[in-house]
């Protein structure tokens, strides 16, 4: 414990903290398709396709693991200017990717309980190869997401190692919640915890961004590498607890350039204001009224 502290304690339990947030919040969205696709199972009758469903899920955090320790650990056996390159190309798609995904469950979680119901439905009829395919998709889905968010975020850290084992953890505590959720001993207000979490994975990602821009100008793609939109690093610590929060969870960085600003900025207000809008419920048009029966006599 003391040679763990002594070798950069903060840094690592702050890696492992932002990592297990994303860990919690992916993993909770997986395992709420999980409960959903084995409730019906069971409701069914069907419980001897509960082994394709959990093939399905075990697939899907194989190629998690596999996706994210191919990408980091493929990346080291290149120059330093390539690996500049490819981290500025991987956070980008990420980016991407990563938005897509959070506007996307802004939207269809009113619905995807329905969705899953009627796909395992469908699948139950096929065969056990069919469910396992639906389980590896729906919980392979948010996996891909994870895995490619997690490519973003460990860029910037000390330990890829370390950042794995938060990411893992975060899973089993997700895991936990998924149980008791499925046998009724907790409650959580959905609507709030995904809206709180979505605005996390925005700033997240948004940090994300702006490492992927410095990225790109240190290989050259971009322009404005000399161009510091401020610089506050004669007092702000990279080395104390609130600059290894800072920069561990969120990339920020006490000397980002003008266009790492703009980028951050302007992600955050569009995609946030995107996030808000589509969570706003349309009230239902109200019914033309109908005729007086005396209007007509």
């Amino acid at each position: 414990m003391t040679t763990f502290i002594a070798q950069g304690g903060p840094s690592v339990v702050t890696q492992m903290v932002g990592s297990g947030l994303i860990g919690i919040r992916e993993g909770l969205e997986a395992g709420i398709v999980v409960m959903v696709l084995i409730a019906f199972a069971v409701k069914s009758d069907r419980r001897d396709s509960l082994k394709w469903i959990w093939l399905g899920v075990a697939a899907a955090l194989i190629m998690l693991i596999a996706t994210f320790l191919i990408i980091q650990y493929g990346s080291s056996t290149i120059t330093s200017l390539g690996a500049e390159l490819i981290a500025g190309i991987a956070s980008l798609v990420a980016v991407c990717i990563v938005t897509f995904m959070v506007l996307w469950m802004r939207k269809a979680s009113a619905h995807i309980s329905g969705d899953l119901k009627s796909g395992l439905s469908d699948a139950l009829t096929a065969g056990g190869a069919a469910v396992f395919g639906l389980a590896f998709l729906a919980v392979g889905r948010e996996a891909f997401e994870t895995a490619l968010l997690m490519v973003g975020y460990a860029e910037n850290a000390s330990s890829k190692g370390w950042t794995l084992v938060g990411l893992l953890l975060g899973i089993l505590v997700a895991m936990g919640l998924t149980w008791l959720l499925y046998r009724g001993a907790i409650r959580i207000n959905f609507a709030k915890f995904f809206l709180y979490t979505g605005f996390f994975l925005i700033i997240v990602a948004a940090g994300i961004l702006a490492y992927g821009v410095h990225a790109l100008q240190v290989y050259g793609w971009l322009p404005g590498m000399d161009n510091i939109a401020f610089d506050i690093s004669s007092w702000y610590s990279q080395d104390g607890w609130y600059g290894t929060i800072l920069g561990g969870i969120f990339n920020f960085r006490p000397e980002p350039t003008v266009l790492q600003v703009v980028a951050w900025v302007l992600y955050v207000v569009i995609v946030g204001g995107v996030f808000i809008a589509r969570g706003r419920t349309t009230p239902p048009k109200p019914k033309p009224a109908e005729p007086a029966l005396n209007d007509a006599a």
